[in-house]
């Protein structure tokens, strides 16, 4: 109870104090510098260059390099060095083919351990750009037991501190991502204490002033109440981010462990690929393995099918799984297929095709990929798309299963005695439902559902699966 009466009045404060943070964001711009952020939103990714007097340096970059290098050559400036705030879990960073490419330091934790060639920042180190501009490293553990923020300072006063995943906008980063992977492995309770005194400590000691660029904004699974907001100030952190209020460690601890998202598949994969450094990006691109349209002899595999649902409906390969290209087709390719499992990929044209590769290096997936073409058949597998009005005739005929996680379900439970198995769980259970009637598959808007109900399809074979789709809408009020 306790928390959500400090998340209502924070959230009421917010909007009292927006002004104040506008005035606060005014008055601490950089003088000597410039701040350009990336934004991926598919990942929930911001990526940053700092650019000052001709150089440029990159923080926690993504994995196509480019945007990096048309900033640089817009500005007519040079990239000289990559900072990473730590080894990332949702994304596969450029740090390596950058450093490669352009022969430029990279600056990260000597406590991650990573094999390539780095220079070491932790608290107290410096990178001096220009006259009188410095970035700062400043140890802030808590999402990972290695992570570090980033200060820019001008003339001796703190500007701006990019928090990687260590401090969110309205959030902090979860800590139970780094039980399984890294050089160092710390439990949750740990690593959110770590989180405790990396925010009071460090974080909510600097200037109310200082501009707060995260690695993450809303949609990202590395925390769990993002704001939408794409920069904040310590001070409106202090006044409106939950994680930042007063209270106890063991309140904190107990605070932050709750009510965390899933854990994608992929998150420990991903670890381990940023600690080594990833192939170069149009590399590997190009190693993808390209088949002639409709393939149809296919060896054991995952098959995953990016078309929309309703070409997906009317016909597709046996045993494919729906996972529509939409904006997090890589979180959920990560999701349900487990790292290193080969599989095969389908679109419906070659744009869509090379659109949907990409997408796979984003997370390190490409080369698992045992063969990539356009599917155009109309003679294949097909299934029923949902008829409402049978369905409101007489509901208790089916078998409903929200694939929702159960967060979602908890604050609303669309239809009594639906059957929750979350979708990031269903490869593993979809056994578990019943099979005398003919199971009806939801989530919250239509996205989830077509992964969902041709996952169902798949299992379940000779039992009638119909995906809801996007009429959930009607039902979810």
């Amino acid at each position: 109870m306790k928390k959500y009466l400090i998340l209502l009045w924070l959230s009421i404060f917010a909007i009292t104090s927006q002004a104040q943070f506008n005035e606060l964001v005014k008055g601490r711009e950089p003088q000597k510098s410039e701040i350009k952020q990336f934004e991926d939103d598919g990942l929930a990714h911001f990526s940053y260059a700092i650019y000052t007097e001709g150089k440029v340096v990159l923080i926690d970059p993504g994995r196509n390099p480019q945007q990096y290098y048309d900033y640089a050559k817009e500005k007519k400036a040079t990239i000289v060095g990559v900072i990473e705030t730590h080894p990332h879990a949702d994304f596969v960073s450029s740090h390596l083919e950058i450093q490669q490419t352009l022969n430029v330091p990279i600056y990260i934790s000597e406590l991650v351990n990573v094999h390539y060639d780095f220079t070491p920042f932790d608290e107290g180190d410096v990178i001096a750009l220009a006259d009188g501009v410095k970035l700062k490293a400043l140890f802030t553990p808590g999402h990972s037991p290695d992570g570090i923020s980033v200060i820019l300072e001008e003339d001796g006063v703190d500007i701006a501190v990019f928090t990687g995943d260590t401090m969110f906008i309205g959030d902090v980063g979860r800590p139970d991502l780094r039980e399984a992977a890294g050089s160092i492995q710390a439990q949750r309770t740990e690593l959110a204490k770590m989180m405790y005194h990396s925010t009071r400590e460090k974080l909510m000691k600097l200037d109310d002033e200082v501009l707060v660029y995260p690695a993450h904004g809303a949609g990202s699974l590395c925390g769990k109440s993002l704001s939408k907001e794409k920069v904040s100030t310590i001070g409106q952190e202090k006044l409106t981010n939950y994680a930042l209020q007063p209270m106890t460690e063991e309140e904190f601890v107990a605070v932050l462990l709750e009510d965390q998202p899933f854990i994608p598949k992929y998150f420990p994969f991903s670890v381990e690929v940023n600690r080594k450094g990833a192939k170069a990006y149009q590399l590997a691109k190009s190693e993808v393995t390209l088949l002639r349209e409709n393939t149809v002899s296919l060896e054991e595999a995952y098959i995953i099918d990016g078309r929309n649902q309703a070409a997906f409906k009317s016909s597709h390969l046996p045993d494919a799984i729906n996972i529509m290209n939409g904006a997090k087709f890589e979180t959920w390719l990560g999701s349900i297929v487990p790292p290193t499992a080969e599989y095969y990929l389908l679109a419906g044209s070659e744009a869509e095709l090379e659109e949907m590769i990409s997408k796979t290096t984003k997370i390190g997936y490409e080369p698992f990929i045992k063969g990539a073409f356009v599917y155009s058949r109309t003679d294949g597998s097909s299934m029923p798309m949902f008829d409402r009005n049978a369905f409101d005739a007489n509901p208790e005929s089916y078998t409903i299963l929200d694939i929702r996680n159960s967060g979602e379900v908890f604050q609303n439970q669309v239809f009594d005695g639906a059957i929750n198995i979350p979708l990031p769980e269903l490869m593993e259970r979809a056994k578990e439902l019943p099979t005398d009637k003919p199971i009806i598959v939801h989530c919250g808007t239509g996205y989830r559902s077509a992964a969902g109900s041709s996952i169902v399809h798949q299992i379940l074979k000779g039992v009638k699966v119909i995906d809801m789709g996007s009429a959930i809408l009607d039902y979810n009020k």
